[in-house]
């Protein structure tokens, strides 16, 4: 059973009335979002407890940070999550669906970064939550990637966090929007195993046929042993890294 909350160094999660909880591949996600070095507003797209922008604010000092969560008790336990650390006046959190939220916002978020609902003709849970928060019908790719459309500036960069396969469908879907891939991040739990998620970097910028600068990144070695480029990616935030 997940804990209630997640102590990072420098600041908390608490989680018990969110659905999703803090895992693992979302922290390397945070951890490893580099916004542009013009970047100055992000978007945090289902911020869900508010990690991502917590981790991207621990890490930088000029960036102002919105997060957009749909989910009442998210956006409540999110709000608090970034009132109590130390970054509460560079977060800005609205309760609020995409949809909706593009409508009355401009195009000009240098980075907006997203870890979308993904499990799509799966069995539905009985929390409402969850199912909001993992199944995709609530949020369709179609319809996130027009919300994105409006919010993203010219010159801004996409990332997105995905299971592969879904990331496919999603990468496909983005080139009708004029965005294509141009640097991703391949996650493997071990040496053995296959990835099992996909961080990908999309601009308006890059071209069809253009070479995708290729990284992966392994958790654990053969030993079972974090490697060191995950604790080197995790060290400023795990307490006992």
């Amino acid at each position: 059973m997940a804990n209630n909350y997640f102590q990072f160094k420098q600041f908390k999660i608490e989680q018990g009335n969110t659905a999703m909880k803090v895992c693992t591949d979302s922290c390397i996600f945070g951890a490893s979002v580099q916004p542009a070095p013009h970047t100055q507003q992000v978007l945090d797209i289902g911020t869900g407890t508010g990690l991502l922008s917590l981790m991207l604010a621990q890490r930088t000092s000029n960036l102002d940070i919105t997060a957009v969560e749909i989910d009442e008790a998210a956006y409540n336990q999110a709000k608090a999550n970034i009132e109590a650390s130390p970054w509460a006046t560079r977060i800005e959190v609205h309760h609020q669906a995409i949809q909706h939220f593009a409508q009355k916002h401009p195009a000009q978020y240098g980075l907006i970064m997203t870890n979308p609902p993904f499990f799509e003709n799966h069995l539905k849970t009985q929390n409402l939550s969850q199912n909001r928060a993992l199944h995709s019908e609530a949020l369709s790719f179609n319809d996130l990637l027009i919300a994105i459309d409006k919010l993203l500036a010219p010159d801004g960069t996409l990332a997105v966090l995905l299971p592969m396969y879904q990331m496919e469908v999603f990468t496909t879907k983005a080139g009708d929007y004029g965005l294509q891939v141009f640097e991703q991040l391949q996650i493997h739990n071990h040496p053995q195993k296959r990835n099992f998620r996909r961080i990908c970097y999309f601009s308006r910028k890059a071209l069809p046929n253009e070479p995708v600068s290729e990284n992966e990144l392994f958790i654990r070695n053969e030993q079972n042993e974090y490697t060191p480029e995950f604790v080197q990616l995790l060290k400023a935030y795990y307490l006992y890294l």
